[in-house]
């Protein structure tokens, strides 16, 4: 080892230093045009986004913003027409048909509007349905099941039907099934679109326990009071992020 030069200070102790989470969502200049055959429509014109594990973005815009093919894009539900789109380190942008499926099945948790239920089968037999497609065994798909409803609040629900839950149980009983898989990331389209107030709030506020939790969320909302709660609020007008803010909430 090389001694020191004389009267040479000896280096600083560093001390403990802050990692950057890693991104789960990364797009560089992604554009989507919708070409009619007559009329080309450019939806999303040059959109960049980085969203990082543990985040909770609420996205908002107008009709006609931009704001639903941007989900569509982030929950692979559809391709770019150019640049680049990385979900939790994997390029996504060239995949095949077949392999975009793959990743959208097991790697983003949807949250719909109107909560997809499969109504003749039972809430926990609902949260099993991403498993059994998944190829998960009987007992751990049960048991897995059982302590997602328990973490939503439902675990006196288990074996009730979506006809016999009202409309904030259902969205519970699809948050549920969202995170079965353990995605990268949870996405909702206008969660509490069909909810009350009340309702709505208590979805919001599940959603701020699961960030908490550690969950990564990206919800698209049209209310600007339930955006707020969320921890970054991205708007989208044009086809273009016309504005990112952070707000003073925190997953602590």
């Amino acid at each position: 080892m090389l001694a020191l030069a004389e009267n040479q200070p000896a280096p600083a102790k560093l001390g403990p230093q802050a990692v950057p989470a890693p991104s789960i969502i990364r797009m560089e200049e992604v554009r989507k045009v919708y070409d009619t055959g007559k009329v080309k429509l450019e939806a999303l014109k040059g959109v960049n986004l980085d969203v990082t594990k543990g985040e909770f973005l609420a996205i908002v815009g107008p009709s006609g913003s931009g704001k639903s093919t941007l989900m569509n894009l982030i929950g692979c539900l559809d391709t770019a027409t150019s640049g680049r789109y990385v979900l939790g380190g994997d390029d996504v942008s060239r995949v095949t048909r077949d392999q975009l499926a793959e990743i959208r099945n097991r790697r983003v948790g949807f949250v719909f509007q109107s909560f997809n239920l499969l109504p003749h089968i039972s809430a926990a037999e609902n949260v099993e349905m991403p498993l059994v497609f998944g190829g998960v065994p009987v007992k751990k798909r049960r048991d897995r099941s059982r302590e997602l409803l328990e973490r939503v609040g439902l675990g006196d629900r288990m074996d009730h039907k979506p006809t016999e839950l009202s409309g904030g149980q259902m969205q519970r009983v699809a948050i549920a099934r969202a995170l079965a898989m353990e995605p990268d990331v949870v996405l909702a389209d206008e969660p509490t679109g069909n909810l009350d107030t009340s309702a709505g709030g208590d979805i919001m506020a599940l959603f701020q326990e699961l960030w908490r939790g550690g969950s990564t969320l990206v919800v698209i909302t049209h209310d600007p009071s339930l955006a707020k709660r969320a921890g970054r609020v991205v708007e989208v007008r044009d086809g273009r992020i016309v504005s990112d803010e952070r707000t003073e909430n925190r997953p602590g």
